[in-house]
C-alpha cells in the first residue's frame, strides 16, 4: 500500500483516576472548569456512496444510532461519528480518524472475518507496533477515509 501524506487531527481526552487522584495529564488547573468540560468529539466522516458507506461501517462494527437519508450516527462504545452524504475526494483523502480500542487483535480477527478488504475493494494492513507506543492497523474505507484501529501497548 502506498502511503500518501495526510492531515491528521488526534484528540486526547485525559480522565479522572480513581479516589481523586488526577491523571498527570491534566495540569491546566481552572481551564478545566465546568463550563469547559468537553463531552464527547464527533467527527463528520465523508461518504462518497452513502448507502455502501453505511453498510461498511455496519460490517466493521459500528451500531446505526439513526439515520435520515443525508447523515447516518454510528456508536460503537463510547466512541460515535456521523456518515455524511457528502464527498470531495480531496478532503475524504486527507481525513484520517484514530480509533483507540481495547484488544486491537480482536477488532483485526473481526476485519478478517468479515473479508472487508474483498468485499469493499478496500486497501487494509495487519497490526504492527507503533513507535509512539501503540499496536495498531490501518484500514481505508470505501471513500478513501483512513483509519488506525488500535490498542495502547502500555
Amino acid at each position: 500500500m502506498t502511503v500518501t501524506l495526510r492531515k491528521v487531527i488526534y484528540l486526547h481526552a485525559a480522565l479522572s483516576k480513581h479516589d481523586g487522584e488526577r491523571s498527570s495529564m491534566v495540569s491546566w488547573g481552572s481551564f478545566l472548569t465546568s463550563e469547559m468540560a468537553s463531552v464527547e468529539t464527533k467527527p463528520f466522516v465523508p461518504a462518497r456512496d452513502f448507502e455502501q458507506s453505511e453498510q461498511f461501517y455496519q460490517h466493521l462494527g459500528f451500531e446505526l444510532s439513526w439515520s435520515d437519508g443525508s447523515r447516518t450516527h454510528f456508536r460503537h462504545g463510547n466512541s460515535s461519528f456521523l456518515l455524511q452524504k457528502l464527498h470531495d475526494k480531496e478532503r475524504a483523502d486527507n481525513v484520517v480518524i484514530h480509533l483507540l480500542v481495547v484488544d486491537v487483535e480482536a477488532w483485526w480477527q473481526h476485519v478478517q472475518a468479515q473479508d472487508l478488504k474483498s468485499k469493499y475493494e478496500i486497501n487494509v494492513d495487519p497490526p504492527k507496533d507503533r513507535p509512539w507506543g501503540i499496536r495498531e492497523f490501518v484500514i481505508v474505507d470505501p471513500s478513501g477515509v483512513l483509519w488506525r484501529i488500535g490498542q495502547s501497548m502500555g
